[in-house]
């Protein structure tokens, strides 16, 4: 039988980080399994710690986490809305060679973005994650939400896709291990 997980706690800000040690224990177990078993626990956990303190004071910073039964975290969602001009560091560059820098600012500054989704191993197969990112998404400015992953990882990008997001074009020309995803578009609003 599966079991089927607690309502999802919201943080907003630096509240996130009362919860620090058992969202990146469950950060580690998520993204050192395949397709990121290249990377080493210790790293990854100093890695995301360190930009979980400063992403959770960015404007608008917020979280869905759903609470496991023995005191850590089943599963997680972040992100915030993303501001002009459009950043150049971690992987955004790469996004603007992909998609131009004109088609960021129309397509990406102003939506949410989603940063992280990640959920255990012993909780997927329930429909966590899926739920977790449309009760994030839900209030998105104008219903425009945005994130990106790693080409290598292939159930992450069918799982997306399965789920209605989708790639906007790349740019002819533009090679890059980052996919972008756009949320599914609400009724009265096409955007390519």
């Amino acid at each position: 039988m599966r079991r089927r997980q607690g309502c999802p706690v919201r943080y907003f800000g630096s509240d996130i980080l009362t919860i620090a040690d058992a969202l990146t224990e469950a950060y580690v177990e998520i993204f050192t399994a395949p397709p990121w078993e290249h990377r080493g626990a210790a790293e990854t956990a100093a890695a995301f710690r360190e930009r979980l303190e400063k992403d959770a004071h960015r404007p608008g910073f917020r979280a869905l986490v759903s609470p496991a039964d023995d005191g850590g975290v089943d599963g997680f969602v972040t992100g915030w809305t993303t501001r002009a001009p459009f950043p150049a560091d971690r992987a955004y560059g790469r996004v603007t060679e992909l998609l131009g820098p004109d088609r960021v600012d129309q397509l990406l500054v102003g939506a949410l973005e989603i940063d992280e989704l990640g959920v255990r191993s012993r909780a997927r197969g329930t429909g966590l994650g899926r739920r977790l990112l449309c009760a994030l998404t839900a209030g998105a400015p104008e219903g425009r939400a945005w994130l990106l992953t790693w080409s290598q990882a292939h159930d992450t990008l069918a799982f997306y896709r399965r789920i209605g997001w989708r790639e906007p074009a790349a740019r002819p020309g533009s090679e890059t291990d980052v996919v972008v995803f756009l949320s599914p578009d609400p009724p009265d609003r096409n955007v390519g």
